[in-house]
C-alpha cells in the first residue's frame, strides 16, 4: 500500500452534485458518464495510475472506482471524494481469486483498517525478494487478509518486478548511495504522471536493505 495524497474532485462531479434539490438528490447509483468517467480518471491520475491497494499499474479499462469505507455501511460517504479511490480488477469472473477492492467488498472494520491516505501506511508492510508481503502490525495483518494482498497472483508479480529491478550484481556491488538513488527512482512518476508498476514495493524493499547494518 502506498500513501495517496488527495487532490480536488473534478469540476464535473462538483457541478453534478450541485444539481441536488428537493425533488432529486444525487446518489452513487445514478452517477453516470461523463461525470463518472472523469471521476475515475481523476482518481487514477492522483494515484499515479496504480491500484490504491496493491500498487500495480492500472488503466481506465482494468480498474474500478473503490469506496474505502463501503457504501452499505457508510451511505453518507458514497459520493465523498475523500472516500473514493481507484482499485485494480474492473471485471471479475466466477471462480477467479479476488484481491484488493473486489476482495474487500462490504467487509470493513474501522478500528482495524489502514487507509491509503495515512502517510505512513507503506511502512506497515515489508517485502521479500520473492514477492511475499509481510505485515508489521495487527492492522497490517487485517488489511492483508481483507484485501488478499498475499495472493499467489500478487506475490508472483511482485517477485517478477523485484528480480527485474534488483539483479544479484546490483545487490552485491551497490553502495548505500547507489541504493538510495535507485530507491528514489522508483518513487517518481514518468512524464505522463504514471508511477512504476509496483514501484513502491521496490522502493520499500530497497529501504529495508539500507536499514540492514551490513549495507
Amino acid at each position: 500500500m502506498k500513501h495517496i495524497e488527495k487532490h480536488k474532485p473534478p469540476g464535473s462531479l462538483e457541478q453534478w452534485l450541485a444539481l441536488g434539490n428537493d425533488n432529486w438528490q444525487p446518489t452513487y447509483d445514478n452517477l453516470q458518464n461523463p461525470q463518472k468517467a472523469q471521476l475515475q480518471r481523476n482518481l487514477l491520475a492522483e494515484q499515479g495510475w496504480i491500484c490504491c491497494y496493491c500498487g500495480r499499474s492500472v488503466s481506465e479499462e482494468d480498474s474500478h472506482i473503490e469506496h474505502f469505507r463501503p457504501q452499505e455501511h457508510y451511505p453518507n460517504l458514497a459520493l465523498d471524494y475523500g472516500n473514493l479511490h481507484a482499485s485494480c480488477l474492473r471485471m471479475t469472473n466466477p471462480g477467479t481469486p479476488l484481491h484488493c477492492g473486489h476482495a474487500k467488498g462490504d467487509k470493513f472494520d474501522e478500528d482495524q483498517a489502514i487507509s491509503p491516505l495515512e502517510p505512513d501506511c507503506g511502512l506497515q508492510f515489508r517485502y521479500t525478494l520473492d514477492g511475499q508481503i509481510l505485515p508489521n502490525s495487527g492492522k497490517a495483518v487485517y488489511m492483508c487478509n481483507l484485501l488478499r494482498l498475499d495472493s499467489e497472483f500478487l506475490n508472483a508479480r511482485r517477485e517478477q518486478i523485484l528480480e527485474g529491478a534488483l539483479s544479484s550484481e546490483i545487490l552485491d556491488s551497490a553502495t548505500d548511495e547507489d541504493l538510495l538513488r535507485l530507491q528514489e527512482s522508483f518513487k517518481r512518476p514518468d512524464i505522463n504522471g504514471h508511477l512504476p508498476n509496483f514501484g513502491h514495493v521496490v522502493a520499500r524493499y530497497i529501504e529495508q536493505l539500507r536499514q540492514q547494518p551490513n549495507v
